[in-house]
């Protein structure tokens, strides 16, 4: 006898459909599983042997063979164990449903015949939307999450019996049904705001001009300024994720095992903050089975760099492609895999080995030599995609001591989105332009003119300054988002001069 039934898996963070098929013959008994499987799915013969008989069926003394297509595919983890077991029951003639091939069907088994969850069920509930499939059987654990895609009906079970019931008719189970614009509402909220942060208004400023524009931006300044306060409140201040960029988001971090228990979907802007010691691996993403790294987790949202120079220097230097491309390409000799990456990346750093160069209240013990060190760390090219430059002085105490709020992040929200909007309406015609700094140099040519007076002070600025020429569009990039924060048409002599602010660094930059 022969039975088929569809399962999901996932290569990357997106999923595609398998094929199961069960196939019952004469013979002694045995149980071999095909189709390239890796050993979390060649244990699944024990997983299912168990769960079959716990559960109260006879498991079938025959020669058992199953298939999981494409074959040419890898598959592993353990998500096959219900298909197979269901795909045997139907074989052997014990689950009778003529229907059965119009189910997707996912979970882990336990020994006792309970369905674990599986990581992943996102991109494979998507892929089973876009591939026609209609019905999803998926654990009580991943219900809700897999209910956030519209057009597939979710069906949870907790135990193998209760599939076999249900698929058969005897037992009626109500599809889940998960309330989007709830989830976004319950949910979207931080726990920091920028009202608590002191002081420090140019940073501040700096800060809302690279929420506005997507700019990424690097912090320097004494220990104790502010720098990783503000960095852990950018994302506050950054626009609401919309539907779409929601799902890529839950995407990743369903595949990764890190969605929280209680959010079936991620409706606020990711923040990661990763420590100096990572490797190129975690930052990036890879291992023998690609999986994406923190550049990723941090997708549609800010990924904050602490102490930068502390970072390993061939660390930093792979960060070079996924900021200037918004993905990550993970090459193997089987494969090659795209993860997405667009994030913005807020940098902090000391000017100096002990903090205090440059500070009006602690003298710096640092020498020349050791400065210069410290700063060479930072690759010239790196610091150069790294649109703008912030001095961060440390904070008086009389600032520090005032009982009165500063402006708080629903207000600097508010300007971002105002900003955002007229970048919306400005890109329409331009497919995967979402902000100015993911502007080319044939759009800010487009976008952005310069009147004669403007362009002359801008020249003056980058012989002066000895910046690159990359540095010159990111200057120009600055301005059109001071700009569009001022409700300007035009980039205004102005909003250059203020531009020209934003990339000031040491010579680390020149």
């Amino acid at each position: 006898m022969l039975a088929k039934i569809l399962s999901a898996a996932v290569v990357g963070i997106d999923g595609f459909i398998v094929q199961v098929e069960v196939d019952l013959a004469q013979g002694l008994p045995a149980f071999s599983t095909v189709g390239l499987p890796e050993g979390a799915v060649r244990e699944s013969k024990d997983r299912v042997k168990a769960a079959v008989k716990n559960s109260g069926y006879d498991f079938p003394l025959r020669k058992i063979t199953v298939n999981l297509a494409p074959a040419a595919v890898k598959k592993e983890g353990a998500g096959y164990d219900l298909p197979i077991a269901l795909g045997i029951l139907a074989a052997s003639g014990t689950l009778k449903n003529t229907d059965l091939h119009n189910y997707c069907v996912v979970g882990e088994l336990s020994l006792d015949g309970a369905v674990s969850p599986v990581r992943g069920i996102l991109p494979m509930v998507l892929a089973a939307r876009d591939n026609g499939v209609k019905r999803f059987l998926v654990p009580h654990a991943n219900a809700h999450e897999a209910a956030v895609v519209q057009d597939v009906e979710i069906v949870s079970v907790g135990r193998l019996d209760e599939a076999v019931e249900k698929l058969c008719g005897i037992r009626q189970i109500e599809p889940i049904q998960t309330d989007i614009d709830e989830v976004f509402k319950v949910n979207n909220c931080y726990n920091v705001d920028f009202a608590e942060v002191k002081g420090q208004e140019f940073a501040k400023r700096a800060m809302e001009v690279a929420a506005a524009g997507g700019h990424n931006i690097l912090l320097n300044g004494v220990p104790g300024a502010g720098k990783t306060m503000m960095a852990r409140r950018l994302a506050t201040i950054l626009p609401d994720l919309c539907l779409e960029e929601a799902l890529e988001t839950t995407k990743v971090y369903s595949t990764t095992g890190l969605l929280p228990d209680e959010k079936p979907l991620m409706v606020t802007r990711p923040f990661r903050s990763p420590h100096h010691t990572i490797s190129d691996a975690g930052l990036i993403g890879g291992g023998q089975i690609p999986r994406p790294g923190e550049v990723s987790l941090a997708h549609n949202g800010v990924l904050f760099l602490d102490e930068l120079p502390e970072f390993k220097k061939h660390v930093l230097e792979v960060m070079r492609q996924p900021l200037e491309d918004g993905v990550v390409t993970i090459s193997r000799a089987s494969s090659s895999l795209r993860f997405p990456a667009r994030f913005m990346l807020v940098a902090a750093m000391n000017p100096c080995p002990c903090g205090y160069l440059g500070d009006q209240t602690r003298e710096c013990t640092c020498t020349p030599v050791q400065v210069q060190r410290y700063q060479g760390r930072l690759s010239g090219p790196l610091l150069d995609r790294i649109d703008m430059h912030i001095d961060v002085p440390s904070v008086k105490i009389k600032e520090i001591a005032e009982v009165k709020n500063g402006i708080s992040s629903k207000q600097m929200r508010d300007k971002v989105n105002m900003a955002r909007q007229v970048q919306d309406e400005r890109f329409q015609g331009d497919i995967g332009l979402y902000n100015n700094a993911q502007m080319s140099p044939s759009q800010i040519k487009k976008y952005c003119h310069l009147d004669s007076t403007t362009s002359s002070i801008l020249h003056q600025s980058i012989e002066h300054l000895g910046l690159s020429a990359r540095a010159y569009h990111r200057i120009i990039k600055i301005g059109r988002t001071i700009a569009d924060l001022d409700n300007s048409d035009t980039v205004k002599t102005n909003h250059i001069t203020e531009a020209i602010q934003y990339r000031r660094l040491p010579s680390a930059n020149k």
